[in-house]
């Protein structure tokens, strides 16, 4: 009888917790972005971009603002062009707005400016600030002072024609050649990044994984390298339907 009682109860108990697992996968589980981060290409907000339904809202581009997919609402980034080590404070204003997935973020022309982002290669890296964090406080006081004088000026007056221009055509010189490769995930063993090799190989049609060991416990999967923007997006998008938690995309690694 003591046993059966124990059974139904572990039964019960085992069908709860399933139930639980099927539902956190209806909704996105803030808790695991606490520490979030992630170094790709960033989407410039434009017009065009809203009429070809590239996206799916508009964005004040005097603002320092951005989209994100996976942030909550109202939190704040730390946004860094690697190009030139310029960073920028953020406030995500929208998590339910619609862009491709190769892009962390859609951000204004004016953090594009501020930070010096070339357009043709528009590489940033995100980082959640913690709510616990004491700036978060400073920061939050002062932003709605900062929206309003951007409301204020007039639209014209934050652009990226120096981009488009002098910008560029200098960031043109100084280029590197394009190198990105796709960061799936680091192993703590190397039969477990074999093991995440195979399953890329029999799963999808990239034939072009790798193992790169960083030290004696961290072996890191890679798709890559790519020389063009187009076969790494494609690549990307390829391999996004094995659902990985944070993909990244890394220059030169």
């Amino acid at each position: 009888m003591n046993f059966n009682k124990i059974l139904t109860i572990f039964l019960i108990l085992f069908l709860t917790a399933c139930q639980q697992i099927d539902g956190d996968r209806k909704v996105i589980n803030y808790s695991n972005y606490l520490k979030y981060s992630n170094t790709g290409f960033t989407l410039v907000y434009n017009e065009q971009l809203k009429k070809d339904n590239k996206i799916s809202k508009k964005i004040d581009d005097r603002a320092l603002i951005i989209f994100h997919k996976k942030i909550k609402k109202n939190s704040f980034v730390k946004i860094t062009n690697p190009a030139n080590n310029k960073s920028i404070i953020a406030k995500v204003i929208s998590n339910n707005a619609q862009f491709s997935d190769f892009y962390n973020s859609v951000i204004t022309s004016r953090i594009a400016n501020e930070l010096s982002i070339d357009l043709d290669e528009p590489y940033v890296d995100l980082v959640l600030i913690s709510e616990n964090s004491t700036f978060i406080a400073k920061k939050a006081k002062t932003f709605d002072e900062e929206k309003n004088v951007a409301e204020k000026a007039p639209v014209d007056g934050i652009t990226i024609d120096n981009l488009g221009t002098d910008l560029n055509k200098k960031n043109k010189l100084k280029k590197n050649n394009f190198l990105y490769s796709i960061k799936i995930a680091d192993f703590y063993y190397k039969d477990s990044a074999e093991n995440m090799i195979l399953r890329i190989k029999n799963e999808t049609n990239l034939k072009n994984p790798l193992i790169k060991k960083l030290s004696k416990t961290k072996y890191r999967v890679l798709l890559g390298p790519f020389s063009d923007i187009k076969k790494l997006e494609q690549s990307f998008d390829e391999i996004k339907l094995l659902e990985f938690d944070n993909l990244e995309i890394l220059k030169d690694a």
